[in-house]
């Protein structure tokens, strides 16, 4: 046999490891089904909030909250171990990115179900709901949406409070932060007389803060879904998170948990 032919054997070999590799750096595969996937693997993947009490935030360095018991549930369902789970921090902003370039299999993190998130990716049923509200310092002269009026106020950035403030409230002057702990040190300094997302996560604050307090008006319904890829590879386990969804419901496991994070 001659130069060419081993050069060409060696150039094949090369090329199916490099292929290996790949796959197996990735939360998905070139493998039809996913769920097949994540058996092969050992492990679910989900991306999570870590500065968002009670659904996702750390404690001693673990990830603890709401929205990780329902990761935990949908594991042992699959895996047979509720801590068959690799959890990556996601932020508002990057959350879908990572979804769709494949570094997670699942977004649970405070996600609200949206017209403009469903062109993106697939969303389970709402496991759920949330209202928007809004955070102010105690003694503040704001009593209602409209007293925000040209004031600053912190958001999120990539949240659906920030469309949802600038739509309700053209003239509010709408500051962004990475973190919600980054929007309530501005609160607390005085930067902005405000901060507005879901009530379940400003809740924490009041609760344990008692310098600040939530007006007592909703002013949307927000439903929390998980976030999965809108693709074929994913439906096996989109059907399986909707039949966990469904089964946390049946069997009170919602209703346990929501007493647990006191999300009633």
């Amino acid at each position: 046999m001659n130069d060419k032919f081993w050069i060409i054997v060696i150039s094949v070999v090369l090329a199916l490891v490099y292929v290996v590799d790949y796959k197996l750096d990735k939360a998905n595969s070139t493998e039809e089904d996913l769920v097949k996937t994540i058996k092969s693997r050992g492990y679910l993947i989900v991306g999570v909030k870590t500065d968002t009490r009670p659904f996702g935030y750390l404690e001693n360095g673990k990830n603890v909250g709401f929205d990780i018991d329902i990761a935990k549930y949908i594991a042992k369902d699959i895996l047979h171990n509720p801590n068959k789970i690799k959890f990556v921090q996601v932020t508002p902003s990057n959350r879908l990115y990572l979804l769709n370039v494949q570094d997670v299999d699942l977004i649970i993190a405070t996600m609200t179900i949206t017209p403009e998130r469903r062109n993106v990716i697939a969303f389970s049923k709402p496991y759920f709901v949330a209202g928007q509200a809004v955070l102010v310092p105690v003694g503040s002269k704001v009593k209602t949406l409209a007293d925000l009026d040209d004031k600053n106020v912190g958001v999120l950035y990539g949240s659906t409070a920030e469309k949802n403030i600038r739509m309700i409230l053209p003239s509010v002057n709408v500051l962004g932060y990475k973190t919600y702990h980054d929007a309530y040190r501005a609160l607390k300094s005085g930067k902005i007389s405000a901060i507005t997302s879901d009530d379940t996560i400003l809740r924490s604050y009041a609760l344990t803060d008692s310098s600040v307090r939530l007006l007592p008006k909703r002013y949307t319904r927000e439903l929390y879904a998980i976030g999965v890829r809108k693709t074929d590879e994913s439906k096996g386990l989109l059907k399986i998170v909707n039949i966990n969804i469904t089964n946390m419901v049946h069997d009170g496991t919602l209703t346990q948990l929501k007493r647990k994070w006191k999300l009633n």
